[in-house]
């Protein structure tokens, strides 16, 4: 990956949360469970669901940087949304995302030219690198950010 696809791929992920954040403006309580969208995630899934994934993807990506070749595996998404979002509310899951997104920023900035290439493998996904990291978790609040307006009939 060069430098100018890198710079790009950092400055969507530092804007991530903001993406998510947006995409919740004026949800009113009613919006929270239910979607404008058949067989979509609600908002409060969608919300906790991008928690789930941006805590573990911070994990990732700190096996990837200190582990020789480490495994890193997947989870059942449908699963941890079905189970785990029931009706809490979503400012602490928001939050979450914030501050994995945030202290993980700090590290993706100082890594060396070595770090950017170390590897390991993904159960699903097989050979799987931090900039291959940086390429799924760059988007991935915007694309659920773009889920939830959509599902709030916005989009």
């Amino acid at each position: 990956m060069d430098t100018k696809r890198r710079t790009e791929l950092l400055q969507k992920y530092r804007t991530g949360h903001q993406a998510m954040v947006d995409s919740l403006a004026n949800l009113r309580d009613d919006e929270l469970d239910r979607s404008a969208v058949a067989d979509e995630w609600t908002p409060r899934q969608i919300v906790h669901h991008v928690a789930d994934s941006e805590m573990t993807a911070a994990i990732r990506l700190r096996m990837l940087v200190t582990e020789d070749q480490p495994h890193i595996k997947a989870y059942d998404e449908k699963d941890y949304a079905r189970v785990l979002t029931r009706d809490r509310p979503i400012g602490p899951s928001l939050e979450a995302v914030h501050w994995a997104r945030e202290s993980t920023l700090q590290i993706l900035e100082r890594l060396s030219e070595d770090e950017w290439r170390r590897t390991g493998t993904h159960s699903e996904l097989g050979p799987y690198s931090v900039e291959k990291w940086l390429e799924i978790y760059a988007a991935h609040c915007h694309d659920h950010a773009a889920q939830i307006k959509r599902s709030r009939g916005i989009a």
